[in-house]
Parts: structure tokens; C-alpha cells; sequence
């Protein structure tokens, strides 16, 4: 009943369902009541010659189960929610059964994690069981965005390089795990100029990894990138105290080429990772980050464009 902010709404649900509960009683004492209606034990009613139709009283097990069926749905009723926004004298909820179930098994899992807590980044790497354990975490919270192998897709970050946006360390890797992450460009075209300016100013861009550009088009945008240089650098070596990307390496989070700058340029990009504190203890985010940093030392870079 959340969805409604009027009370009337769960006044009028609860009178609803207690006036269908009533109605079903009445129904079955209409239906019970055998009145003679011919002589033979019938209705009057003949079809194809032969078929009668009789007027016999319900089956007594058939009334029993109706009963207990009224009964039954009056007993949940009273003990749990239906009646509008009535919460039911055992106050239960799917939210407060998902939190308790989630209390226990953390409370079970507490003298495991308990090994996990005092370690480092690179004891945790070493530790079979808390890899394990963190692959486990990162398959059922992180892999949705990141993907399974943690390389990411366009617009998620891969997390299998060295390109980190707000820090490779254990404790980033925490903090952006617990409190989340926001990461907005505004739309920055007004800065540059108008929209030639702006082509000039992507090929500056492509130029500061070393990516096919036009030259002429980059050094006439290198001007422009004073707009851009407050947050990426002044050469394109980007600012992890804001999450700012590098531009002067091949990994593009958002696309790459020309189109693609441009396109960002002109319309901002705003990124969000939800906190994960409401969901992991700290001593799991803990194992995941170590999970997380691991990813990145296990072996090849990849750029991806």
C-alpha cells in the first residue's frame, strides 16, 4: 500500500476484502437452502431429451472445505497484511523477514570473516579461501555492471587493468564499494567554443595517447583544452581525487574517436555506482576489495577502446 498516499485507498481495500469475505458466507447460505421445485427432485430443466437437471444439496465435504477456507483466509488476515495498510498483530513483512534472515547469516558467516579482517591487500591476494570468497561476492553484487571476468563494457570500468579512476588502492577500492561513486562531466561545448572548436578539441584529445587524429585539427584544439585541464590535467593525466579519467592513455570509457569526444563534450556524461554498505558488512566489503584489487595484478592490461 505504499503506492498510495491517501488513507481512503486502504480503507477501501480493507472494506473490499471484508465485504467479499461476507459475501462468500451469504453465498454458500443462499446455496444451501433446497427449496422443492418439482416433484421428481428437479429443477424443471430438461436438455437433449433426457438430461435433467436435479436440485441435490451441496456435498457436506465440499461446504466443510469452503468453511475452513473463509476461516483460513480470516486467520491470515488478522495475523498478517491485507487489510489495507494494516500490518497484522504479528507485524510481519518481506522487508523485515529479508533483514532478519540476512542478520543471521551474517551472524554465521561473523567468525569467517573474522580471519579476513586484519589482513592487507596482498595477504588477502595470497589467501586462497578469501579469493574465493571475494570472487563469490563479486559474481552476486559486482558482475551485473562489470561483468563476470570484471573487464566491464562502455560506460562500466574495467576493473582487470590498471586504470583506476578514483584510486587502485585497498582503501579506494573500499570506499568507492561502501559509499558509491558519482562521476559527472557537465556539458562543457559552451566553454570550448562552437561546434568546430569542439572537433578541434577531440583531436587534441585523441593526440594526448597517441591515437589516429588529425594533426592540423589537434593543434588548433589545443587552446580549447584549457576547458578541460582544471579536472583531466594539463596533460591529460587525469585527477583521481575527482574521478576524472586519463586522456592520455588508449582506455576509453565511454567510446572512442572523434564522434564519440564530441559527443561527451556536448552532452556531459554522469556516471553512478550505487553504495553497497546497505547490502555487505564491512568485513565482506573488506574480502571484495581485496578481491578487486588482485584483478589488477594478476597479469595483461587491456585498453579498450
Amino acid at each position: 500500500m505504499s503506492d498510495f498516499t491517501s488513507p481512503g485507498w486502504s480503507i477501501a481495500v480493507a472494506a473490499l476484502t471484508i465485504i467479499g469475505l461476507i459475501a462468500c458466507l451469504w453465498l454458500l447460505l443462499v446455496a444451501s437452502r433446497r427449496r422443492k421445485m418439482a416433484d421428481d427432485n428437479s429443477t424443471g430443466h430438461v436438455w437433449d431429451e433426457d438430461l435433467i437437471e436435479l436440485n441435490n444439496p451441496l456435498p457436506r465435504w465440499w461446504v466443510g472445505l469452503f468453511i475452513l477456507t473463509v476461516l483460513f483466509a480470516i486467520a491470515y488476515l488478522t495475523f498478517y497484511p491485507g487489510l489495507g495498510s494494516a500490518s497484522g498483530t504479528l507485524n510481519w513483512s518481506s522487508a523485515g523477514q529479508y533483514e532478519a534472515e540476512q542478520a543471521r547469516a551474517n551472524e554465521k558467516m561473523q567468525p569467517l570473516y573474522a580471519r579476513f579482517v586484519a589482513m592487507d591487500a596482498e595477504a588477502l591476494s595470497k589467501d586462497t579461501q578469501a579469493m574465493g570468497i571475494g570472487e563469490r561476492l563479486f559474481i552476486n553484487n559486482c558482475s551485473t555492471c562489470h561483468g563476470s571476468d570484471a573487464r566491464g563494457s562502455r560506460g562500466f570500468p574495467n576493473l582487470a587493468d590498471g586504470d583506476w579512476l578514483y584510486g587502485g588502492s585497498l582503501e579506494n577500492i573500499v570506499q568507492s564499494i561502501t559509499l558509491g561513486r558519482q562521476g559527472m562531466m557537465p556539458p562543457m561545448a559552451a566553454a570550448v567554443g562552437n561546434a568546430e572548436d569542439v572537433r578541434h578539441l577531440a583531436n587534441h584529445v585523441l593526440s594526448l595517447s597517441g591515437s589516429p587524429h588529425d594533426s592540423l585539427s589537434a593543434q588548433i584544439g589545443r587552446s580549447k583544452y584549457a576547458a578541460c585541464a582544471a579536472c583531466h590535467g594539463s596533460q591529460g593525466e587525469g585527477n583521481q581525487a575527482l574521478g576524472a579519467p586519463r586522456l592520455n592513455d588508449r582506455i576509453w570509457l565511454h567510446g572512442w574517436g572523434e564522434d564519440a569526444i564530441v559527443r561527451i563534450v556536448n552532452q556531459g556524461k554522469t556516471n553512478v555506482m550505487p553504495a553497497q554498505s546497505g547490502r555487505l558488512t564491512a568485513e565482506q566489503i573488506h574480502v571484495l576489495a581485496g578481491y578487486v584489487w588482485s584483478l589488477s595484478r594478476r597479469g595483461t592490461v587491456v585498453a579498450s577502446q
